[in-house]
């Protein structure tokens, strides 16, 4: 038997709950929270770079990311670094939730006439214990084959208020047991119960799964699913790397998860004839959904606290201390999260870190970009940081990676200054098409059309100078663009 197996990396959501290290146009899932990889990156090279692959058991398929528009280039770049520039990728127009991404993913997955198990899986977890979570995995998908849809439930080791819950069904041997039910996150006492009682998981967001299936499942049970994605794939368009579901019918499906839309509807059927069952995981997992989680995949000192960066502490214990970009003192205290990025501070209680959404919901509505942006903003290109500004100037730092190059544009409010500080740039200004090196500069005024090119083999390093009355990212005039970009 030979299972081809697929992995959909489902890429979606904004990462608040670990701001400000996380923001919404570099979510968690594309930061190392481990000294490795990126969480992104782990979660693919699991099902890639699997031994379990070489017995000729599994034909293993190149991983389908699902993820939005902010974020494409990111997971282009993440993949590249892996080695999977084929690996392809399917854009949301907007979110509608996790069973609408599926759906699409499944719908590309059987195009062309092909039913692989798909292993649906967040983007943003981590696993401890490698070994144990392929086993696992192993087995699950050889109960997909048959047609039944599989889930992880983590086997809990304490009474956890921020999880949804599983409840297991009849014991089907092999340590499988039948889909019981669902659970809304429970409140303490619950919890508790449920931790007692041995007979619930946490709700790990994994499923394993036919492509067939889910699209049979999804046509029974949410036919509205199934029919704004069949129209918004059969309408979909190929840009580059990318796969852009079509923005129109896409917008007509109606949002739901994965769990409401079928998985619910699965649950507490006979162990003679399950449609889903759920296979207990205990292989060190976490969701890393809030700053104290830290304390379970990073080391700690002595005094139980997790530093990373520039850190000093004095009697401080059972605190998480991050650093970014300056020197951080903590004394005398104790189950406090601080965390230092080069624009923000969060200091919170550790009792108190799922609550850091009330800090980004006031950033929103303040209209402010912390939330969104780091200091340094990711393009397809490279990066550019602000180092300085006024009233009527502002001062970045840009950084072109080789072979990279910005669009052809003009600006209507605004002046340029451009100094190169390392490497070589190719630069256009009108008509004119000439190279600077190190420690050259040129202007470019207002109206005028400019590109900047790295020709170069090392990442070349610019100071711009911008100056005039507006110098928002949105007084951008473009003409081309290598990287087909719909947003500044």
């Amino acid at each position: 038997m030979n299972i081809a197996i697929q992995a959909v990396v489902l890429s979606g959501g904004s990462g608040t709950r670990l701001w400000p290290f996380s923001r919404e146009s570099y979510p968690k899932q594309f930061l190392s929270f481990t000294g490795s990889g990126t969480l992104f990156q782990d979660t693919v090279t699991r099902v890639v770079d699997w031994g379990a692959a070489d017995s000729g058991l599994f034909q293993v398929l190149p991983p389908l990311v699902v993820c939005n528009e902010m974020h494409r280039f990111l997971v282009a770049e993440q993949l590249r670094q892996l080695g999977l520039e084929k690996s392809p990728i399917l854009l949301e127009p907007m979110g509608r939730n996790t069973a609408p991404a599926l759906t699409l993913a499944a719908l590309q997955a059987v195009e062309q006439g092909a039913n692989p198990v798909l292993l649906v899986l967040p983007s943003d977890h981590y696993v401890a214990n490698l070994e144990g979570f392929q086993q696992r995995l192993a087995e699950a998908i050889k109960l997909a084959a048959t047609g039944v849809i599989a889930t992880f439930g983590i086997v809990p080791d304490k009474p956890e208020t921020g999880f949804g819950y599983i409840h297991r069904g009849a014991d089907l041997g092999d340590n499988a047991f039948v889909l019981g039910g669902f659970r809304e996150k429970p409140d303490a006492a619950t919890a508790s119960e449920y931790l007692f009682s041995g007979e619930y998981f946490w709700n790990s967001g994994i499923f394993i799964l036919r492509a067939q299936t889910w699209l049979e499942e999804i046509a029974t049970h949410r036919p509205d699913i199934l029919e704004a994605c069949a129209q918004a794939m059969a309408l979909s368009k190929r840009d580059g790397d990318f796969i852009r579901a079509d923005k129109a019918a896409f917008s007509r499906c109606p949002s739901d998860s994965i769990d409401y839309a079928v998985m619910e509807r699965l649950a507490g059927f006979p162990s003679e004839t399950p449609r889903a069952v759920v296979l207990p995981l205990d292989v060190g997992w976490s969701d890393l959904g809030s700053w104290p989680a830290l304390t379970s995949v990073r080391p700690t000192d002595h005094d139980g606290n997790v530093m990373i960066g520039d850190v000093f502490t004095k009697d401080t214990h059972n605190s998480v201390l991050y650093s970014q970009s300056r020197f951080v003192a903590a004394v005398g205290i104790t189950d406090v999260v601080v965390i230092e990025t080069t624009d923000a501070v969060l200091v919170a209680h550790k009792d108190r870190a799922q609550d850091v959404k009330a800090i980004t919901d006031h950033l929103k509505k303040t209209e402010r970009s912390e939330h969104v942006f780091h200091a340094k903003v990711h393009r397809p290109w490279g990066n550019y940081e602000s180092i300085g500004n006024g009233s009527r100037y502002q001062v970045k730092r840009l950084t072109i990676a080789p072979g990279g190059t910005l669009s052809l544009q003009l600006h209507h409010h605004r002046a340029e200054h451009w100094i190169v500080v390392k490497g070589t740039a190719r630069v256009t200004r009108g008509e004119e098409s000439f190279l600077l090196t190190e420690n050259e500069s040129t202007f470019i005024p207002l109206g005028v059309r400019h590109r900047l090119e790295n020709p170069g083999a090392i990442p070349l390093e610019i100071i711009e100078v911008q100056s005039g009355s507006y110098l928002g990212e949105d007084d951008i005039v473009r003409f081309e663009d290598r990287y087909n970009r719909l947003e500044s």
